[in-house]
């Protein structure tokens, strides 16, 4: 017993001592890399790509050189940042692997031939019924084992068949093809190695002799199932944020052009001037610098007014078009979901089916939505024009007036355009935010309700005094999200509009998010568009901000 004991003592010792020699070597690559990249003349990658890779490079070999000591003095510090480190070496050099052999485009291809090995499949399961047929002759074991093995046998063949006919053996020459330089060896040699190490730290021995606690283990763990989650919201979130943040500061366009110019995008689009009208008729070009400023709009004032102009016009008419959305869109949508969630809240016979149908329109896409609201809204042949004529024509046999048909074209006219996409994007986000507003009724007591119907309370104020202010939270959520869905609306505009550009008819559907597409994808202007995405994100950070601040004063009052 005290052999054995002795045994794992001096193993967990030159475990100590491997991971403390990998931790500086590790340390010591990190530093090589730093100077190959800071002695390198040519960069093979954009400036912001090559400071990212240098910063990396310098948190690993720090990060790895301060774990050495701290392992050789047996402290549960140094495992925790050596289990951290190897695990983003591990899946840094996986997916490098991965890439460099072309697995990502490999499974893309193989999403394109998958149809030529659906045939083969129905063997796989002829072979699978075969097999299950043995189980009617559990009592004859020779019966019993024929059919097992031809089942097994038979799935075998054709998954051979299968693989064969999606490219699956082309697919492994190619793999092995690209065995033909040392990058991937020393890949494959990071993997198996970082793995080991990462066996050795996770055992219960090391982890023992570095004085790890049991609620260490539960802590690793936890971050060891929710680093999917947190690695994909750094890389394919906060990443890009912040580079996009890096980009607004910048001319950079789709060629290579990336020049710092610090604030000049966002003065750009913040640059308004204002001027006194001598006349309200007055042209333009005698009152302001037409070769800078555009105008954006006149006030008549006391005397003959003012003038605005704007350096980026367009701008400012997306940011007026998004908040009139935002003001018509809300009302049109929360206060009918609110409803809606009433009465699907009742005890009535089929509610589950009507809560489904409802909020179908949420799950549908947004593409099948528009196509079906453009057929509505045609003046000549849609259903909204036609029931607007059946109107009429019983207005005017009723009342012997004469009203003429308005003939609406919804889509065309400046002046209702913006109008037909809030009633779409209305009717498309009803159905959710009346199951959010269910949940919510769902959870009120019902003790409340039988409460105030004994004080004599009828339907409509057990509504307004026990379901409304219950609902506070449940609203504020509603309000909130729908807020933040409404200054971000781009695909109802995109899609039921189709003009071009995006944005008509005469940009009178012209939304702030359809203005930095149109910006960074269509005019390839990325470091404008970035700015103007940062300007979205600040606006719609103080309207939420706002809406935090009175939440807690409401919440004060009670």
């Amino acid at each position: 017993m005290v052999e054995g004991t002795q045994h794992v003592d001096i193993r967990t010792e030159r475990q100590i001592k491997g991971v403390s020699i990998w931790q500086g070597f590790l340390a010591v690559g990190a530093a090589i890399g730093i100077v190959y990249q800071l002695g390198s003349s040519a960069q093979p990658f954009p400036t912001w790509l090559y400071l990212i890779i240098l910063i990396l490079l310098g948190i690993l070999g720090s990060a790895a050189g301060f774990s050495v000591p701290m392992i050789w003095r047996k402290r549960h510090r140094g495992r925790i940042i050596a289990l951290i480190i190897n695990y983003l070496v591990f899946l840094t050099s996986l997916l490098g692997l991965l890439q460099y052999l072309g697995i990502f485009v490999g499974i893309d291809a193989l999403g394109d031939t998958f149809g030529r090995g659906i045939p083969w499949l129905g063997g796989v399961i002829a072979g699978y019924l075969i097999n299950s047929m043995a189980d009617k002759f559990s009592s004859e074991d020779n019966r019993s084992q024929l059919f097992r093995s031809i089942g097994r046998y038979v799935i075998y063949g054709f998954l051979v068949f299968f693989f064969y006919s999606i490219g699956i053996l082309q697919a492994l020459v190619y793999i092995a093809q690209q065995f033909n330089k040392p990058l991937p060896f020393f890949l494959l040699a990071m993997i198996g190695i970082t793995i080991f190490v990462l066996r050795v730290l996770s055992s219960q021995e090391f982890a023992t002799a570095l004085h790890a606690k049991s609620s260490h283990n539960e802590a690793i763990s936890g971050f060891l199932f929710l680093s999917p989650n947190l690695l994909g919201f750094l890389f394919f979130f906060a990443g890009p944020l912040l580079l996009s943040l890096y980009v607004s500061f910048t001319n950079s366009d789709s060629f290579g052009t990336q020049d710092w110019v610090g604030m000049d995008n966002y003065a750009k689009i913040f640059n308004l001037t204002i001027a006194k009208l001598e006349g309200v008729d007055q042209p333009v070009t005698e009152v302001l610098d037409t070769t800078v400023y555009d105008e954006l709009t006149r006030i008549k004032w006391i005397g003959n007014g003012v003038i605005i102009g704007a350096e980026d016009k367009l701008f400012w008419i997306a940011l007026r078009n998004t908040i009139v959305f935002t003001f018509l869109a809300l009302p049109l949508s929360i206060i009918p979901a609110l409803l809606l969630a009433s009465l699907l809240n009742s005890k009535l016979p089929g509610m589950k089916f009507f809560r489904a149908v409802y909020f179908l329109p949420t799950v549908a896409a947004v593409v099948g939505v528009a196509l079906i609201w453009q057929w509505l809204y045609n003046a000549a042949v849609g259903y909204i024009n036609f029931s607007i004529l059946n109107v009429i024509e019983s207005v005017n046999g009723l009342f012997g007036t004469q009203i003429a048909d308005p003939q609406i074209r919804w889509l065309s006219d400046t002046k209702v355009a913006l109008l037909a996409v809030v009633i779409m994007s209305a009717w498309q986000w009803l159905g959710y935010y009346a199951v959010i507003f269910l949940a919510g009724m769902q959870n009120i007591p019902k003790e409340l309700y039988e409460a105030a119907k004994v004080d004599g309370a009828n339907a409509v104020s057990r509504f307004w005094n026990v379901t409304l202010p219950l609902l506070a939270p449940t609203t504020f959520y509603v309000v909130t999200t729908a807020v933040i869905n409404a200054l971000q609306v781009f695909e109802q505009v995109y899609v039921l509009i189709p003009t071009e550009p995006p944005g008509g008819p005469a940009n009178s559907t012209m939304t702030i998010v359809l203005y930095l597409y149109q910006k960074g994808f269509q005019r390839f202007q990325q470091g404008y568009a970035s700015a103007v995405a940062w300007v979205l994100f600040l606006i719609i950070f103080v309207v939420t901000l706002v809406q935090f601040q009175r939440q807690n004063k409401s919440k004060g009052a009670y």
